[in-house]
């Protein structure tokens, strides 16, 4: 058979194989088009979603995507958008394109934006393996070179001996650098249980306490009718010492240095976790905040990034250590910097325990 004899499959036969939703706008914003692909992301038939708005059956919290989804003239192109179907909630890739020969008249593309985060995952976590890996092959070596200083140690005098101490105090401090880079590369995650939050507060506050400066003025402003969260102990308190040392080192030359730690109870928090496959609620809120000069405007975006520091001598290693850890309790964490105010706040959000 020919290429003339192959009928060409219609229209709507192309935009129903399509893998991405799609659904055809009018100049009011109306849905009166969606393909199979579309109905089966929004959980939703055309027949429920024809005729009405398409701020109707899809919500938003971001304020930017409503403005310009209600502004027929303009193009829109965002990823990892959140949105809310009813009583679910999704992340999606959105694309929002007009018809020229149809003033007004649009076709909004919609897709799981998770899919491409589980393959970031992926990418992320072989990026790490590979600092992990060489991180074993280090470790014996340096034994060896440890080992070595202490024998010389016994045979030179007290002068040769801060030498000796150097070189064992470098191969320690290396060490420790090599143990945080293997938790960054571990893949199975801690288990999580019950826990008071105000208890793993408190350990980490004596924890840092110690040893931070004595100028530096604390604040709490506790909820103390949060129930137990859903985490594991030992990490969450980990996590607190980092952020809470960071905030220290953070406005330690201001003129008055703060670090407020505040618990609160919010809703409408959900994250999507992949290793779960489904979202998660996380309405307990732990905020980190401090009065310095925050992060470096260049790096804001890849602070949790492993080796990026806004520090002099920093390794980059302690916050995308509290990423990991944080996501493997299913939960989040986010920096926000308030110039107005002259706030670094980090947030913690974490789910409750049942």
């Amino acid at each position: 058979m020919s290429e003339e004899d192959t009928a060409l499959p219609a229209a709507r036969e192309q935009l129903h194989g399509l893998s991405f939703g799609l659904l055809l706008l009018d100049p009011a914003q109306v849905i009166r088009e969606a393909n199979p692909a579309a109905e089966s992301l929004l959980g939703l038939s055309l027949k429920r979603m024809k005729g009405k708005s398409f701020l109707e059956v899809l919500a938003f919290d971001q304020p930017g995507i409503v403005d310009r989804l209600r502004d027929v003239e303009r193009q829109l192109v965002a990823r990892g958008v959140d949105a809310r179907i009813g009583n679910r909630d999704l992340r999606l890739n959105i694309t929002v394109s007009t018809l020229s020969d149809h003033p007004g008249w649009r076709m909004a593309t919609l897709s799981d934006a998770s899919q491409g985060e589980r393959f970031e995952e992926h990418e992320r976590r072989g990026q790490l393996r590979g600092p992990a890996v060489l991180a074993h092959e280090i470790k014996n070596p340096l034994a060896a070179i440890r080992g070595a200083s202490q024998l010389l140690a016994r045979k030179v005098g007290d002068t040769e001996k801060a030498l000796t101490n150097l070189i064992a105090d470098e191969v320690d401090r290396i060490a420790q650098l090599i143990d945080r880079m293997q938790r960054l590369g571990r893949e199975r995650a801690e288990p999580v249980g019950p826990v008071i939050l105000h208890q793993a507060i408190r350990r980490a506050y004596e924890t840092v306490r110690i040893s931070s400066a004595s100028t530096v003025a604390w604040r709490e402003e506790f909820d103390p009718s949060l129930p137990p969260v859903l985490a594991n102990e030992g990490a969450l308190v980990q996590v607190l010492v980092n952020l809470m040392a960071n905030a220290c080192d953070a406005c330690g030359d201001s003129v008055a240095p703060q670090v407020t730690v505040r618990t609160r109870f919010v809703s409408g928090m959900v994250m999507n976790v992949i290793r779960l496959g489904r979202p998660v609620k996380l309405p307990i809120e732990i905020t980190i905040s401090d009065n310095g000069p925050g992060v470096d405007p260049a790096i804001r975006d890849d602070i949790f990034e492993p080796f990026v520091s806004s520090k002099t001598n920093g390794q980059g290693l302690g916050l995308a250590l509290v990423q990991k850890l944080v996501r493997d309790m299913d939960g989040r964490v986010s920096h926000e910097r308030d110039d107005a105010r002259g706030w670094t706040h980090f947030r913690i959000h974490l789910p409750v325990a049942r």
